[in-house]
């Protein structure tokens, strides 16, 4: 079974080790990075399914760190936590980084584990529905080739009494 990446990015040891005491009961791989230069490496070497990231952090910051990762893989589910009670750093975030959560230190454990077993969820649910349609679609083709071909083979016969008609 695939176990779901996290990507956790502070610059802060202690703040990196309660992020891991939340979320590793749950299950989930978690993965650290320091800077957001050290994140990228990370997500560029491994499938990783969410970042959560502090704002102030030596280098690019926690808002831009989101930004390419929303250009470069806009398949990783996005969540900022940060010491800065700023709106204008909530507003950067969720203009520029579509950020799935905006969470101010210090965080709910209880409300953090809802939001990114909510996020994760809906990721797998769409990543399935897109391969279900992608299923639907070569199997609406299929059809079509065939009717193209045979005629005729399609289409559902009936008797009378809703027998399905094999052979006319």
């Amino acid at each position: 079974m695939y176990q779901l990446k996290i990507l956790l990015v502070d610059d802060s040891p202690n703040i990196l080790k309660a992020l891991q005491r939340v979320l590793r009961p749950e299950g989930y791989h978690l993965l650290t990075a320091t800077c957001a230069e050290e994140a990228m490496k990370v997500i560029e070497s491994r499938n990783i399914d969410m970042i959560i990231t502090d704002e102030n952090m030596p280098g690019i910051s926690g808002t831009d760190l989101l930004r390419i990762v929303r250009d470069k893989y806009p398949l990783i589910v996005r969540i900022m936590i940060t010491g800065a009670d700023d709106i204008e750093v909530a507003k950067n975030a969720i203009n520029n980084g579509e950020i799935y959560r905006f969470f101010t230190k210090p965080w709910d454990d209880f409300e953090l584990l809802i939001s990114v077993k909510h996020a994760l969820d809906h990721k797998i649910a769409k990543q399935e529905n897109d391969r279900l349609r992608k299923l639907v679609n070569s199997h609406k083709q299929l059809f079509q080739d065939l009717e193209k071909e045979h005629p005729g083979i399609t289409e559902k016969r009936l008797t009378e009494d809703g027998a399905i008609v094999i052979d006319p």
